[in-house]
């Protein structure tokens, strides 16, 4: 059997490899695009026992084969029926038979062969991501890099210049240019004002075949933005802002806004203000409003038109932030003047003082009088004021004050003891305008007078025991008293006149405000007497001396020989605190007993 040959075009390429008896086609080449009206003949399959006379069959297989390619079996002619797009497809990979047409048995090995596909430059350079954004510095120098561009080509890159992209400018000089070779847009014009002019087009070309007559290009764009610095300095849009605030205007209250109009934008035009100097330095301040950047001038204390009635602030309006590189042209901040007017408002009257102390004896007389206050009125009309008594603050009406001259007087009488302290409210009102009243409060306290006797703690009973000895303590006395002297209470005890040489007890007055009774004699009975009266004389140690007499009742009871009681009569019997647990029993017992009795 003779060997299967390959017989590409004359114009063609084809490299043969000797492999065993066959022929192996190891490649060739087709130019791309062909658009002509017949099938692109690519070459011819022939063996070398092909006599021409039909009777061999030549089969093509492998990629391609019967859609792109096709082979006539009879001559072995190998045609493209379809366009090639190396871009596409840049090889295909195709095996060759010969076998009996008649027989089908194959006469000689498949070979295998490939057809590669020759670039044209069909293809111009694309940008994949455009149109692009960029940012830049404004006044950045010459050469800053802004953004860096890529544009790919389809072609390949391997044959001729087909791929091979250059770039230049088309649309943005003489701000921007790009370097050729890497696609690299830079500054090429310094000093640039973003105040002036803030956005740029540019237009960028890359071209194929090294830039050269004939290559394909491609465009994009880019927009590009002068960010900003801190090259402005702020300034004021006046050189003297005006303004007025009424004198009742609470502290905190907005007087006006001012504006330093700074061209920057962003943190590069935040600005501080504040007050440096002016005699409402003090009285006045400010603050920076976060949201447009005006400066707020607000009431820092009270204002009074009648004690001042204009101020001048001078302002300072400086940037935050400032920029190292740009500090030659500051400085970064400007001085205003501003005249703030305190407008008059009709004011209620003002007391001369924001409260008043009294103190006044409770024996004051009816009349006496107690204070008097003294308003007027702080505006500049100076009406007439008229006083009253606010009457839920002396709902008893012990007080009463003169309409005119402002007098406080008493209309009752005063007792320290019922009521310490009167807490009076003073009404002060215009007359011609009714609506503005002022208040101040009067603190009035009573003082004490010693106009109270002294009395016995509690209605006082005692008893003595039957076999009672003389001397012995059968009762302590105390005393209250409502007066409150500075001093203290001071008491004195002593038995009344008509019972100085009473025979059956004694008072022993202890100076600590306590006195004992005291039995003078033993033989106690029962049978003899039940009751004893006897009277107290107390007296306090001020002046005037008050004094008082209780009367003490002393029952006669039985009792053992620890001096509990066992019996007393049956009256009606107080027992003193003092009593122990067997006294009470034995009362209780002997009351008892009695009732039994009845």
């Amino acid at each position: 059997r003779g060997p299967l040959h390959f017989d590409p075009p004359e114009d063609s390429s084809a490299l043969l490899q000797r492999v065993k008896r066959g022929w192996v086609w190891n490649q060739f080449f087709v130019l791309e695009e062909y658009t002509g009206l017949e099938p692109l003949y690519i070459g011819k399959l022939h063996s070398d026992m092909d006599k021409g006379d039909g009777s061999i069959k030549y089969i093509l297989t492998g990629e391609g084969a019967g859609s792109t390619f096709t082979i006539d079996d009879s001559t072995g002619d190998i045609h493209a029926i379809q366009r090639l797009d190396r871009e596409v497809k840049a090889q295909y990979v195709l095996r060759a038979q010969a076998r009996n047409r008649l027989t089908d048995r194959p006469l000689e090995p498949e070979s295998e062969f490939i057809v590669k596909i020759q670039d044209i430059n069909d293809n111009e350079p694309r940008f994949l991501d455009g149109p692009y954004q960029a940012t830049v510095p404004e006044m950045s120098k010459i050469g800053t890099s802004v953004i860096q561009l890529t544009a790919t080509d389809a072609d390949d890159p391997t044959y001729g210049n087909s791929a091979r992209v250059v770039y230049s400018i088309l649309e943005g000089q003489p701000y921007f240019s790009v370097d050729a070779k890497t696609g690299v847009v830079r500054v090429s014009l310094a000093d640039m004002d973003r105040e002036t002019r803030e956005n740029y087009t540019v237009v960028i070309q890359a071209k194929d075949m090294g830039g050269q007559l004939g290559g394909l290009a491609g465009t994009t764009t880019i927009n590009i933005t002068l960010g900003d610095v801190n090259d402005n300095p702020p300034m004021f849009d006046q050189r003297l802002y005006q303004m007025s605030v009424p004198e009742s205007a609470p502290v905190g209250s907005v007087v006006g806004r001012i504006w330093a109009k700074d061209r920057d934008i962003g943190v590069n035009a935040e600005m501080k203000y504040s007050i440096i100097d002016g005699d409402g330095r003090d009285t006045f301040d400010i603050s920076t409003d976060p949201t447009n950047l005006f400066g707020i001038i607000t009431v820092k204390k009270p204002l009074n038109f009648e004690n001042k009635p204009s101020y001048t602030l001078k302002v300072e309006g400086a940037n935050t932030h400032l920029d190292p590189a740009f500090r030659h042209r500051g400085p970064f901040k400007d001085v205003t003047i501003v005249h703030v007017s305190v407008e008059d408002v009709d004011e209620p009257p003002l007391f001369d003082l924001p409260a008043y102390y009294v103190e006044l004896p409770e024996d004051a007389e009816i009349g006496t009088l107690v204070k008097t206050v003294s308003a007027r009125d702080p505006d500049a009309a100076n009406n007439t004021v008229r006083y009253s008594i606010e009457r839920s603050s002396d709902p008893d009406k012990y007080f009463y004050i003169e309409i005119t001259s402002g007098s406080l007087m008493t209309v009752r009488s005063l007792d320290r003891e019922e009521i310490g302290w009167h807490n009076i409210t003073i009404l002060a009102m215009e007359m011609n305008n009714p609506t503005q009243i002022s208040s101040v409060s009067v603190a009035v306290k009573v003082l004490d007078v010693n106009d109270n006797p002294p009395l016995l703690t509690h209605y006082l009973e005692a008893y003595v025991c039957e076999n009672a000895k003389a001397g012995q303590l059968i009762q302590t006395v105390t005393a209250v008293d409502p007066d409150e002297p500075l001093g203290g209470q001071h008491f004195y005890y002593s038995l009344a006149p008509e019972a100085a040489n009473n025979p059956n007890f004694t008072l022993r007055d202890n100076q600590d405000n306590t006195a004992w009774i005291l039995t003078r004699r033993g033989g106690w009975s029962q049978q003899d007497q039940t009751v004893f009266y006897l009277p107290i004389f107390i007296s306090d140690g001020e002046q005037p001396v008050q004094t008082s007499t209780s009367t003490l009742t002393i029952r006669v009871c039985s009792c053992d020989h620890e001096g509990n009681v066992m019996s007393c009569n049956a009256e009606a019997y107080s027992l003193p605190a003092s009593l122990s647990r067997g006294a009470l029993i034995a009362i209780l017992a002997c009351i008892f007993v009695l009732l039994g009795e009845l």
